[in-house]
């Protein structure tokens, strides 16, 4: 990276740093609590003489010593560039809170109003910072030094960490004010709402980023990229449609790869996982929804990928790279989406009437007739939230593939052939 770009980095990143800071001014002054990270500088300055900036400053810079003993050998130099961030970052949230000082909502609709404007202009600001990818600050910074130091989940850390902060935070002021002050429902709302915003404006401004960092984009591209010669045909199907039996015939018939659970094996090895864990996690956004919500949303913000999107990641990277060598059907996974841009390439999606998918389920899985409904209307329910999740579209709508077929109108052998003559 050029000086120039680097400088446009820093430059992005502090305008970031500064719109954070009125983000953090605007939820404090709200009165509802403040942010997680800001939780225990904010209760002491309740109590003691020292503003929140100041406070803040002295907190960051605690958390960069943790961060030294932490990593030990391993903490890198340019990591102190944290302290010159976290004065300035100190000074501007002093700064801002003089301009904000009209800011004294009385009406809880009011305060409510302050918590969500402040969480939006926190939200941008931490886009921001993300995008000019120059520095975090301390407290993301802490976070990341103890999930390399011990081997745990970026976003899985981030939970405990902000639980932590706001835990203190609350014995403190219970110590200092024999109640609780500072720490309020506005803390739970921006825990949660400003990692969404965040995330919202990075896919929704991506235009912008590519913009400015333009002769990065240019530089990384890679014009010589060979044409895409081998046929592949991406099957997506309702869960008991039968799509599974239709991409096996198809392949066996074409004398072409068949891969399904066999992606499961490529992708598990590379991440280092057992088949067992890729299977129960693959194509699921599950398990505590507001849980898994905030773990991959800071793990997406902050630069490490949380258990769903690694999973993602690796087979969107191993289909690419099984396409470009062979001919191949492929089962599921989004590949209709991942390969929408590659040549040479039919999706296609496999439905079936209830009744019929019904029929299949129980007769494949021994289910009874409700069990195999409930199976398939959770199945397909998970697949959807996928969708959702990753591509920002929605699974099964009819513009997503070159064919839409009811498998349980033609028959498996009937499907099979009406697939392969268009392919063709």
């Amino acid at each position: 990276m050029n000086r120039r770009e680097l400088a446009k980095r820093y430059i992005i990143f502090l305008i970031g740093l500064y719109i954070n800071s009125f983000g953090v001014s605007f939820v404090t002054k709200a009165n509802l609590g403040t942010s997680p990270i800001s939780s225990i500088p904010y209760v002491l300055s309740l109590g003691f003489n020292p503003t929140l900036g100041q406070f803040t400053i002295i907190f960051s810079l605690l958390l960069i010593v943790l961060q030294v003993i932490i990593l030990g050998k391993n903490f890198q130099k340019v990591q102190l560039l944290q302290i010159p961030v976290s004065i300035a970052f100190g000074y501007f949230i002093d700064s801002s809170m003089k301009v904000l000082a009209w800011l004294n909502p009385d009406q809880y609709y009011l305060k409510i109003a302050s918590l969500i404007i402040g969480c939006v202009i926190l939200g941008f600001g931490v886009y921001l910072e993300v995008i000019a990818d120059v520095v975090m600050l301390s407290g993301e910074a802490f976070v990341k030094a103890i999930s390399q130091r011990f081997k745990v989940e970026f976003g899985i850390t981030k939970v405990c960490f902000d639980t932590s902060m706001t835990v203190i935070a609350g014995i403190v002021s219970i110590f200092l004010f024999r109640e609780i002050q500072g720490v309020r429902e506005g803390t739970i709302i921006a825990a949660f709402v400003v990692g969404l915003i965040a995330r919202f404006f990075k896919r929704m401004l991506s235009p912008l980023t590519d913009w400015l960092f333009l002769e990065q984009t240019n530089a990384e591209s890679n014009p010589m990229r060979p044409k895409q010669d081998p046929l592949v045909i991406t099957i997506s199907r309702e869960y008991g449609s039968g799509g599974r039996e239709i991409g096996k015939l198809i392949a066996e018939k074409l004398g072409i790869s068949y891969y399904d659970d066999e992606l499961i094996g490529q992708v598990a090895k590379e991440m280092g996982y057992s088949d067992e864990i890729v299977l129960i996690n693959d194509q699921k956004l599950t398990h505590s929804f507001l849980y898994d919500l905030y773990t991959q949303n800071y793990a997406y913000i902050y630069g490490e990928d949380g258990k769903y999107d690694a999973i993602f990641h690796a087979q969107e990277k191993t289909i690419k790279e099984i396409t470009t060598k062979e001919s191949c059907v492929i089962i599921g996974r989004l590949a209709n989406f991942i390969l929408a841009e590659q040549k040479n390439t039919f999706h296609v999606f496999i439905c079936a009437d209830m009744a019929s998918k019904v029929k299949r389920v129980m007769m494949r899985e021994s289910l009874k007739e409700k069990e195999a409904e409930k199976k398939i209307r959770k199945a397909e329910s998970e697949r959807k939230n996928f969708c959702r999740h990753f591509m920002q579209k929605e699974w099964g709508l009819a513009n997503a593939y070159d064919l839409s077929l009811k498998a349980d109108r033609y028959g498996i052998e009937k499907a099979a052939e009406i697939i392969m003559e268009l392919a063709k």
